[in-house]
C-alpha cells in the first residue's frame, strides 16, 4: 500500500514538474502575432532571420510563432508588393504584434503577364519562388480559379520548405500559355516526382 502511494506521489511530482517546465518555457519565449488587413497580407510569406517559416494566416494556434528573446529580423513578402521589414527586439514572455501594411511595388506591371501556371505540390504550404523572387505559397496556385501569372520567356521556378529538399525547374513559356506543375517535396532524398504538364 505504501509503495503504491509512493509511486502515485512520484508520478504526480513528475507530471507537475513537466507542466511547470512547459509553463516556464512559455514565459521565456516571446510570441509574434500578425495583423493582416487584406488577402494579399494574409497570404504573404514570413521570414525570420532569413529563414522561411510559413505564410501569415497559418501562423496562429498550434503553429503560432514563438521566438527566443533578443533581436530578430522579420520580413513579410508578397508578389507585386514591397517587402515589409521589421527589426524586432523581443522580451521574454512578450506578445509582439506585427501590424502589416504592404505597399504595391509600382516598378512591377502585371499587364504583360499572360501565362497561367498552376502548381500542385505537397506540402501545399511550401514557398514558391520565380527568378529568385518570392511569388506566394503552393496553395495559392492550386484549384479552380487559382493560377500564377507569368510573363512570356524563361523563368527559374523553385518550391521550397524547411525540412524538405527543394524542387527546381526552368520554364520556357510563350504568351497566353497554360501550364501545370505537379511535385512532391522529399525529406532526405532528391525529389524526382516533379512533372510539367502543358494544357491546351
Amino acid at each position: 500500500m505504501f509503495r503504491r502511494r509512493g509511486l502515485s506521489l512520484l508520478l504526480a511530482i513528475c507530471f507537475f514538474g513537466v507542466i511547470g517546465v512547459l509553463h516556464a518555457e512559455n514565459r521565456v519565449l516571446a510570441e509574434v502575432r500578425f495583423v493582416a488587413h487584406s488577402s494579399a497580407e494574409k497570404n504573404a510569406g514570413v521570414w525570420v532571420d532569413g529563414q522561411y517559416v510559413g505564410f501569415v494566416k497559418e501562423l496562429n494556434g498550434d503553429k503560432k510563432m514563438l521566438l527566443l528573446p533578443g533581436k530578430h529580423e522579420i520580413v513579410v513578402r508578397q508578389a507585386w508588393y514591397k517587402d515589409y521589414v521589421e527589426q524586432a527586439l523581443l522580451e521574454p514572455g512578450e506578445v509582439h504584434t506585427v501590424n502589416l501594411s504592404l505597399e504595391k511595388d509600382t516598378r512591377m506591371s502585371v499587364s504583360a503577364a499572360t501565362v497561367e501556371l498552376k502548381i500542385s505540390a505537397t506540402p501545399n504550404r511550401a514557398a514558391v519562388f520565380v527568378d529568385d523572387q518570392f511569388a506566394g505559397h503552393v496553395d495559392e496556385f492550386d484549384g479552380p480559379g487559382k493560377a500564377m501569372l507569368l510573363t512570356p520567356g524563361q523563368h527559374r521556378l523553385r518550391i521550397a520548405l524547411p525540412g524538405y529538399l527543394p524542387f527546381e525547374t526552368v520554364l520556357n513559356v510563350r504568351a497566353h500559355q497554360k501550364l501545370k506543375i505537379q511535385t512532391e517535396l522529399a525529406k532526405g532524398s532528391i525529389s524526382e516526382a516533379g512533372t510539367l504538364v502543358t494544357e491546351e
